[in-house]
């Protein structure tokens, strides 16, 4: 009998991204018991990189990483062993995808986008000169490099607070710079922001310039503060948003938005059948690690039927319904 190669074997499903969002699917993929590959780098994706998670259910307060480490230790108890690589080509080839990464090939009879997104750059003269020499993007990673630093944090969401907040450990003095009215974060990041001695919220304010010598030095202004436009910082950490991960999905025909994210119906699904997508790569309005988790869990399950697998009742089974004693009963329960 001819040995099927891991060229050769044809998975239920391929999962592309390793954060949390693909991590769980895995995991459900698992349970389903679908035979499955998960690709993805870094482990743990953007999320890891987070000093604490207040928002998901079950923990009151935990690491992204934490969290992340503890979703891969469940997917691995369902066999799920994921593959640090990064996947350079998705394509459809005799009704099979073709998952294809720097050194090997996998096929997969339906395929989960759930990449995620990287962050998004400040386009202003200096920015990229300095990227990495004091214009950074990740607070928990680079914060213990700026010990008694002025610092400025660029963004006007929750991502910004969270940021300046994370900061406060290391920095000895913090601007936020927010280019509408008012600081866009939960009101419990709000009130740490405004309750923080650390920390100067500079509403309506853009930074036009990042300038300096060998490293950052200071901060150009679209309206001067305190009677000038230049701030002397050491460090300009972005905190603007992120773009979607979408360049796989795009090239295999994936339907896309004006923001580049991949658009997806209640189900999970694209506009290819047997591609899904979940997490914040997808169009949805509210992301939060917990949302992309769950559109994860969804999309498996819709694979799972996609590939022939039978239907699940997970709450009232509907051949029940017809049955008297059923009916009886369902009429008995109390408004």
């Amino acid at each position: 009998m001819k040995k099927v190669t891991e060229k050769q074997a044809i998975y239920d499903i391929a999962i592309i991204g390793s954060g949390v969002t693909g991590l769980a699917a895995a995991m459900y993929a698992g349970r389903m018991k679908l035979k499955t590959i998960l690709i993805g780098f870094p482990p743990g994706g953007v999320i890891a990189t987070t000093d604490w998670i207040e928002n998901y259910p079950g923990f009151i307060s935990l690491s992204g990483k934490e969290l992340a480490d503890k979703i891969t230790a469940h997917a691995k108890e369902y066999g799920i062993e994921p593959i640090l690589d990064n996947v350079t080509d998705v394509s459809q080839q005799d009704g099979v995808f073709v998952v294809q990464t720097a050194f090997r090939q996998y096929r997969a009879k339906t395929i989960l986008f759930s990449t995620g997104t990287h962050y998004r750059k400040l386009e202003v003269p200096g920015s990229d000169t300095y990227e990495g020499k004091g214009v950074q993007f990740c607070g928990l990673c680079d914060g213990p490099m700026f010990q008694n630093k002025t610092l400025a944090v660029v963004g006007g969401g929750d991502s910004a607070a969270k940021e300046a907040l994370i900061l406060t450990q290391w920095a000895q003095r913090i601007y936020i710079m927010v280019r509408g009215d008012r600081l866009k974060a939960e009101p419990i990041n709000l009130e740490r922001v405004n309750q923080s001695e650390k920390i100067t919220l500079l509403l309506n304010t853009n930074v036009t310039r990042i300038e300096g010598g060998d490293r950052v030095e200071k901060v150009l202004l679209d309206k001067p503060f305190q009677g000038n436009k230049e701030l002397a910082v050491q460090g300009v950490f972005i905190a603007i948003g992120s773009v979607p991960l979408s360049d796989l999905a795009k090239k295999l025909g994936v339907k896309t938005n004006p923001k580049g994210e991949i658009v997806i119906n209640r189900q999970t699904g694209t506009n290819i059948k047997g591609v899904f997508a979940a997490g914040d790569v997808t169009d949805t309005e509210f992301k939060q690690a917990i949302t992309g988790v769950a559109e994860g869990v969804l999309a498996v399950y819709q694979a799972y039927k996609y590939i022939g697998g039978e239907a699940v009742s997970s709450c009232v089974d509907e051949e029940y319904l017809d049955c008297p004693m059923a009916s009886e009963n369902l009429r008995k329960q109390p408004e």
